[in-house]
């Protein structure tokens, strides 16, 4: 007998568009099949076997996120394709700072009222993340939240798994003073800092973010929806190439929060504020909401989405190789003996 339930549906949900939604999505969930895939979606867990060929002591590492008030921009525009490109991005990005290259994924969404067609366009953009960052998406969880949030509304997390030997674990603590840090160029916002946005733009309505501005070649709406840049497989490729010291995922708070993340007792990032390539969606904050730089360079990735360090010889190298994976790099800073965690002069 086919499921479904009118006095669930009389209450506010309808399991029978959870079907459909999950019909309209398997066409995108199949583009990110990968080898170690042994179950389809649907069932009560997702099953995938790790290769571990090479892999003498393989230690799992997880990381988990979500897209946070950006999906705020998502829902003024009615354009839901692409914000699960963020979410996937800031899981994976995480998980490569350590070295790791990520396996598989799995998204929640909480909405207020199902519509099929629009979680399909949601999964869509998760699968392409998955695509991207070369995992799999083996399942996931929409929930039907009436009462709970307007219906229009919904927000988004995300989970992934990724394998590292333990032997290639970075391990920060060889970072040493005259190691080198290479900055590489984000996309734009990414997914932090966008309750800061907001506030700036007095962001309510879809017309707050449909003016279009010269130094963007945009709208503002159309530049901050642009998905969060994924680094995985230029990452590993610059793993397989040049001894890295140490990674940073730029995220919420900015530089002066993330990078002395990766940095051990006693050595700081001294960055020469010159060197830093900003973008202009950052200068518009800044300006239109009148930011101290401090604030600015304590919220936002400001054009760097990812750190490295690397030794002073490997640098022209890892930027090749960088380059050579289409991500825009370059020299960012230099490690100093410093308690201060990063400086910017």
């Amino acid at each position: 007998m086919k499921s479904f339930s009118d006095s669930y549906k009389a209450a506010g949900v309808d399991v029978t568009a959870g079907y459909k939604s999950v019909e309209l999505m398997k066409e995108y969930v199949a583009k990110t099949v990968t080898n170690g895939v042994l179950s389809g979606i649907g069932g009560f867990g997702g099953l995938f076997e790790i290769d571990t060929t090479g892999i003498d002591h393989p230690v799992l590492v997880s990381g988990t996120d979500g897209v946070g008030t950006k999906l705020k921009i998502a829902m003024l525009l009615d354009k839901h394709d692409t914000i699960g490109i963020d979410c996937v991005a800031m899981c994976v990005n995480d998980i490569i700072c350590c070295g790791a290259k990520p396996q598989f994924f799995l998204d929640y969404i909480a909405i207020g009222k199902n519509y099929p067609e629009k979680v399909a366009e949601i999964v869509s953009g998760v699968a392409e993340g998955c695509v991207q960052s070369g995992c799999a998406l083996v399942g996931g969880e929409t929930a039907e939240h009436p009462g709970m949030m307007p219906e229009d509304d919904y927000d988004l997390a995300g989970f992934s798994v990724g394998v590292v030997d333990k032997a290639k674990i970075l391990k920060p603590d060889t970072q040493k003073a005259g190691d080198v840090m290479i900055g590489i160029k984000s996309s734009g916002v990414h997914s932090n800092g966008f309750s800061l946005v907001r506030k700036v733009f007095d962001i309510n309505n879809k017309e707050s973010i449909s003016k279009y501005y010269d130094e963007l070649g945009t709208t503002l709406g159309e530049a901050l929806l642009t998905p969060t840049r994924i680094y995985v497989k230029a990452i590993l490729a610059l793993l397989d190439s040049v001894k890295v010291k140490s990674i940073s995922h730029i995220t919420g708070g900015g530089f002066y929060e993330n990078i002395p993340r990766s940095l051990p007792k006693g050595i700081s990032a001294k960055i020469n504020r010159s060197d830093v390539q900003v973008l202009p969606i950052f200068d518009l904050i800044a300006k239109t909401g009148n930011i101290p730089e401090r604030d600015m360079f304590n919220t936002f990735n400001m054009g760097v989405g990812m750190t490295v360090v690397v030794d002073k010889a490997d640098v022209d190298k890892a930027i090749e190789v960088l380059k050579a994976s289409g991500e825009d790099a370059y020299v960012l800073g230099e490690l100093v003996e410093s308690d201060e965690g990063v400086i910017i002069n």
